[in-house]
């Protein structure tokens, strides 16, 4: 493995579909440390790329290491080292603040100055007391990017992180990825998006081939 790979999430060879719908065919790709978008249309399989890397799926054929393991059967100690949550699930009945909590009890890379920082910055410290539910979608998203962005997680994977945000939440979004980067060139920090994302240092930028 070279040094441009090194600590590289690969996936060699993948095959994913559902319901008769192929998504990916033999698709051989490395996220490496820095900031990777993933851009695909809709159904192009973003969220499924995500739940790969993050070992909740497993690849119908090839296969998807970090760190010398299968992400489907990695061991808990790197398991706790990935930030993912599906934007599709139900939060319960917690406020922005029990998360945190929740996460910095997760993982060993938490910052609660980022934290603080960052929901000061998507403008969540007036809400942060509030249940989830009583939030709207936005201030959710929001709360998931703070708690990604200040996770330290060595495998950190957002998916469409401008859904349901404000121009000056998605231009606070764009400086803290930047700042990320910069600041932990370590880090592997995947974005799935719809579309190119100028004004962000991407590391790289991965077009998903489309579902057949």
């Amino acid at each position: 493995m070279d040094g441009d790979t090194m600590g590289a999430v690969q996936l060699r060879g993948v095959s994913l579909g559902f319901g008769g719908v192929v998504l990916l065919r033999d698709w051989s790709a490395d996220f490496p440390p820095g900031l990777t978008l993933l851009v695909g249309d809709d159904g192009a399989g973003k969220t499924s790329v995500l739940r790969l890397l993050a070992g909740q799926l497993a690849p119908q054929a090839g296969s998807v290491r970090w760190q010398g393991a299968e992400m489907a059967q990695a061991p808990a100690a790197l398991r706790a080292q990935v930030f993912w949550r599906d934007t599709r699930e139900d939060w319960p009945e917690i406020t922005p603040l029990q998360w945190g909590a929740q996460c910095a009890g997760q993982h060993a890379g938490w910052s609660e100055p980022q934290w603080q920082a960052h929901l000061q910055g998507f403008g969540l410290v007036e809400h942060q007391d509030k249940e989830m539910f009583r939030l709207s979608t936005g201030s959710r998203r929001k709360a998931l990017l703070a708690a990604a962005l200040a996770s330290g997680a060595a495998l950190t994977l957002i998916d469409e992180p401008q859904a349901a945000l404000d121009k000056a939440s998605v231009r606070y979004l764009a400086q803290a990825l930047a700042a990320s980067a910069q600041l932990q060139s370590q880090r592997i920090v995947v974005v799935a998006h719809y579309d190119q994302w100028t004004g962000v240092p991407w590391g790289q930028q991965l077009v998903l081939p489309g579902a057949e």
